[in-house]
């Protein structure tokens, strides 16, 4: 059984973030400000763990990236140094094109929301990560937060890790 992977991202990025001040408001306005994140893989590319950190808004975030090999999906999990706590998971895959689309629910305040979470634009510099909310019951997805990365080193994604590249599960 083979993945798409998330070898692309290992290494050391810089990130410029968008994200509306009311995550269901797209209304809210945009606030800009930069991160810093770092990732690594483990399991043969079946796992990445990053931890990025937004110096001006103090406060860092740890991804764990987990495959499923029965369901060929991955499930990404965040939490953050605000709680401490894992947020629910979203899942899904990446497409032939290299793009991912992972969902799941979630809580934004009191309102239960899904979530979806975009992968693209992916090549061994840069890639780009989005996230949209639609208020659960509807379709009305509200893109909340853009991340841009560019790669902060020269060092390349591994081997047989590029966007769209196949990752043997070893399964």
């Amino acid at each position: 059984m083979t993945s798409h992977g998330f070898g692309f991202l290992v290494g050391e990025w810089t990130v410029h973030n968008r994200r509306l001040s009311d995550f269901l408001d797209p209304d809210s306005g945009w606030e800009e400000f930069e991160g810093h994140t770092s990732g690594r893989l483990f399991w043969d590319g079946r796992a990445h763990v990053d931890e990025i950190s937004f110096p001006s808004r103090g406060f860092s975030g740890l991804t764990l990236r987990l495959y499923e090999p029965e369901t060929g999906e991955w499930t990404l999990h965040w939490s953050s140094t605000r709680t401490g706590c894992l947020e629910p998971p979203v899942r899904g895959r990446f497409a032939a094109d290299g793009t991912g689309e992972f969902h799941g629910d979630d809580h934004y305040g009191d309102r239960p929301v899904r979530v979806r979470f975009r992968w693209s634009d992916i090549t061994g510099d840069t890639a780009r990560w989005e996230q949209a909310f639609a208020p659960a019951g509807t379709e009305e997805w509200v893109v909340n937060w853009v991340m841009d990365f560019r790669r902060a080193t020269a060092r390349k994604a591994p081997d047989g890790f590029s966007a769209g590249a196949r990752v043997t599960t070893g399964e």
